[in-house]
């Protein structure tokens, strides 16, 4: 029985180039592409694969959230981070959202097929330089030496909003894109720049970009 893969990247190179290889591997048959998180939950919801391949930093909607979403709504559906970013926050954020799998674009492609089966079986799979972030955050944890970052304290509408207000989204265009009223929209900016301290669309862009929610390539 195949393993049924749906690719998540904003960059087409990356997902023709995935998927040409992908579709050549036996028991791995490609469901989809899509270049954004927000395509990637419809498409997971429409075609129920088994593992998405899931970039972090897309525009619409991030990966983190995107997983946080996928995993949640659809039980049994796996995600494996494929990401450039190999820094704690991004590594905490994808595995506290559910992910089952974090490797680097930097990766051979015989690591991401290991990764894979490796969540496929039930597993969690960590590229080996990610392995020390996982191991570091965890003390830090034990030790109570974390501090919880201001983002954690946003609900998932919140995020959404911030993210589209950084790229540029009108409140007009965030009402449409989520399915709320405008009301709904200025209210959730509020909420956020009340939250995080900020008062000007200009920092939280510059908040969003530095927490990961986009990038300035999206």
């Amino acid at each position: 029985m195949s393993t049924r893969i749906l690719l998540a990247d904003d960059h087409a190179i990356i997902r023709q180039g995935l998927c040409a290889l992908l579709e050549k591997e036996p028991g791995v048959e490609v469901a989809g592409a899509v270049e954004d998180g927000r395509k990637a939950v419809e498409l997971v919801r429409e075609l129920r694969p088994d593992i998405v391949i899931m970039d972090i930093s897309m525009p619409n909607l991030n990966g983190i959230d995107a997983t946080h979403r996928i995993v949640h709504e659809f039980g049994g559906v796996k995600v494996i981070a494929l990401s450039i970013h190999s820094n704690r926050r991004f590594v905490a954020d994808m595995l506290r959202a559910g992910a089952s799998g974090y490797i680097l674009k930097e990766c051979l492609f015989d690591e991401l097929l290991e990764a894979i089966r490796t969540v496929s079986k039930g597993s969690i799979y960590l590229s080996p330089r990610i392995t020390g972030v996982v191991v570091d955050d965890y003390i830090k944890h034990l030790s109570g030496a974390g501090v919880e970052a201001p983002l954690s304290m946003l609900t998932e509408r919140e995020r959404e909003v911030l993210q589209l207000l950084a790229e540029g989204k009108s409140t007009k265009q965030i009402a449409l894109e989520v399915h709320v009223s405008v009301k709904t929209v200025e209210s959730n900016r509020r909420n956020i720049m009340e939250k995080l301290d900020i008062h000007s669309v200009a920092e939280l862009t510059k908040y969003a970009v530095r927490e990961g929610l986009t990038s300035l390539e999206c």
